[in-house]
């Protein structure tokens, strides 16, 4: 059940890239998928409760609030492509939709590339990013028709589309900025305690051979690991694990950073766990033992 490490890119139970990236094969009609279409929608039941993503807490606009942000726009691609958002949907890097901390869920915003003046409307449909100095994380097609693929990241303004906006069918560019609509300083996290950690020490049991953890993911590059880490953390929040079941970490062997999960005395508990967590995520999972 343990994972080895491999050079390839493909996907393998228990997740292992090399790196995060695009689509194996791109369509040939990339720049014309077309902007998500805005309507009215009820906000998801669960998604837009506070929420604590990597010691900060975070509280979802619900109500019909104009919002408007500057900042840094990033992508995610390959390794969430096919697993569950925030929302429950799972994620189409294809699509045009958009993960933020803040916006309901669902929620539509139009997204200028501030650089070279392209603009999409996306869907928000998931949590993310947590990163101090970023904004609105992109699917990777969002992303691409905005032109700021190969260079990972790029300056965008995200503005909302609110109820009252999309009643009377105003998704235009976005006005400049003397209509009133403050602009969001980053993120508006909440300082918050960083949850306690699982337990480190090994619990024996017998013929166990334990600790055992659940492994959601292996990878070369550790920025990679640490984005599934705070995903995995927001979505299980809100799945109602308690918080040693939720608190992911990474661990490195040798050139691979794994993202676990759990650190439980014998397997068949871990097994229970796996379970659990492949139907809260909708992903691949594997068990990893401690050495």
């Amino acid at each position: 059940m343990l994972l080895a490490a491999c050079g390839s890119m493909s996907k393998r139970p228990g997740g292992f890239y090399q790196d995060d990236g695009p689509p194996r094969e791109l369509p040939r009609d990339l720049e014309r998928i077309p902007d998500a279409v805005p309507r009215v929608e009820p906000f998801h039941r669960f998604a837009n409760r506070p929420y604590t993503a990597l010691g900060r807490s975070y509280a979802p606009i619900t109500d019909d609030r104009p919002f408007r942000q500057r900042g840094l726009a990033s992508w995610y691609g390959r390794q969430f492509h096919g697993n569950r958002t925030s929302s429950g949907e799972i994620y189409d890097m294809l699509a045009m939709t958009a993960a933020h901390p803040t916006l309901p869920i669902p929620s539509y915003a139009r997204v200028t590339h501030l650089r070279n003046g392209a603009s999409v409307i996306v869907r928000v449909n998931d949590r993310g990013p947590f990163k101090p100095d970023r904004v609105i994380d992109l699917s990777y097609a969002a992303a691409a028709r905005l032109g700021f693929v190969n260079a990972g990241t790029g300056e965008v303004e995200v503005v909302r589309l609110t109820h009252a906006d999309i009643r009377a069918g105003r998704f235009g560019i976005a006005p400049p900025r003397d209509d009133g609509v403050p602009v969001a300083a980053a993120p508006m996290p909440v300082t918050a305690p960083v949850e306690r950690p699982i337990a480190t020490a090994p619990v024996a049991a017998a013929g166990a051979g334990g600790p055992w953890s659940v492994q959601l993911g292996a990878f070369q590059q550790a920025a990679n690991a640490e984005a599934l880490r705070e995903r995995v953390a927001v979505l299980l929040e809100q799945a109602g694990f308690d918080a040693a079941e939720r608190s992911a970490r990474v661990e490195r062997d040798g050139p691979v950073h794994r993202v676990l999960v759990g650190r439980l005395p014998g397997r068949e508990a871990a097994a229970a766990l796996a379970a659990r967590l492949e139907r809260a995520l909708a992903r691949e999972t594997s068990l990893h033992r401690a050495q």
